[in-house]
């Protein structure tokens, strides 16, 4: 694959900033130079220690060596009992206060190790180093810590802030196809919630290649939500389209057997067709939009079979979701491209009917 790596400008969010290539490693040598910490540990995975760290030890020059902790990759892996593992080898490797982790990986890397330095001594400081294609434009922004509690997504953790986020490109070049493609559907979304150009733009996008310069454009959509809603009350909301069902559709996925586990790249994709069937439904989204969604999405993402029994078992886990209150389900729907809806309620029989879209040729 050829080498992805564009001039970016740092993005200063409401804490921190988020530097981009050719700032990662000053602004990181810098930080560690200034800053009178007693240890450093990175975190890892078995991937990012084999493909990724090599990258990261040429250019982290401090007088401090740093200790290396190592998790399982993989959501499946995104839970308490790692947390433990990583909290222990904190305790027994001395760190205190005045430690820093250094997250370097993907989504739920950086998700784990945002909460257990936010939970270890009631808090030591982290930056968070993307590798991936999704970490980079959705994990990158908001302050989003935790893990799952079994299947269910997200369900324990903090909003905390790291002390800076650095995205270097290059590492989008360690990554199989299919990891691309699943950090590509966050990305349509940014353009579907917010901006129907950009979603036109990447419509035609069909190699990733040059996706490194369209980074940065959806960590500014990201970031720019985050700022005006910070905890989440109102606008920041619109970040879960595709999320609700989507999240079910994974959950599933990944606590059954039977099932091929899906990337949540892929699950949000459904995600995305289904909710915006309920968008046509319900909130206005036209039907030429939402055909183009399903033909976009179904274009790029390969169609997953559900029978009655998968639907009725997703629909179950809907009740886990985060944003519900009261009792209800509330969704994001759209009523156009680049108009999002928040807080709707979904009449139950139109549920089927989404799926039923979904599969439909």
């Amino acid at each position: 694959m050829p080498q992805i790596y564009f001039k970016m400008e740092s993005i200063t969010t409401s804490t921190y900033v988020v530097h981009f290539n050719e700032k990662v490693y000053t602004s990181l040598n810098e930080h560690l130079s200034s800053n009178s910490y007693s240890k450093i540990f990175v975190l890892v995975d078995e991937n990012t220690k084999a493909k990724c760290l090599p990258i990261l030890n040429e250019r982290l020059l401090t007088e401090i060596s740093y200790e290396l902790i190592e998790i399982r990759s993989g959501e499946v892996h995104k839970n308490i009992e790692s947390c433990s593992h990583v909290w222990k080898a904190l305790s027994d490797l001395n760190a205190d206060r005045k430690s820093i982790l250094i997250n370097l990986g993907g989504g739920v890397l950086t998700d784990l190790g945002g909460f257990v330095a936010s939970t270890f001594k009631r808090g030591i400081n982290f930056i968070n180093i993307p590798t991936t294609l999704l970490s980079m434009v959705d994990a990158s922004v908001g302050g989003k810590t935790g893990v799952d509690l079994g299947p269910l997504k997200n369900q324990i953790g903090v909003i905390n802030q790291p002390e800076m986020v650095l995205i270097d490109t290059h590492y989008l070049n360690t990554l199989e196809e299919r990891q691309l493609q699943s950090g590509f559907a966050e990305m349509l979304k940014h353009g579907l919630i917010q901006d129907s150009e950009y979603w036109e733009t990447l419509k035609g996008i069909n190699s990733f290649n040059t996706i490194g310069a369209f980074v940065y454009t959806s960590v500014l959509i990201k970031n720019a939500v985050v700022l005006e809603d910070p905890t989440e009350q109102n606008l920041r909301k619109i970040l879960n389209f595709g999320h609700t069902l989507g999240h079910a559709v994974e959950s599933y996925f990944l606590e059954n057997p039977d099932k091929e586990t899906l990337l949540h790249g892929e699950a949000i994709a459904i995600g995305m067709v289904l909710e915006a069937y309920l968008s046509h439904q319900l909130t206005g989204l036209s039907k030429e939009a939402l055909d183009d969604i399903k033909v976009t999405f179904l274009s790029k993402y390969p169609k997953v079979d559900f029978d009655t029994n998968d639907i009725d078992a997703i629909l179950s886990l809907l009740k886990f979701d985060k944003k519900n209150s009261y009792g209800n389900i509330n969704f994001v729907l759209l009523k156009g491209i680049g108009e999002p809806v928040i807080d709707v309620k979904i009449p139950s029989d139109l549920y089927l009917e989404a799926f039923s879209y979904y599969k439909d040729e």
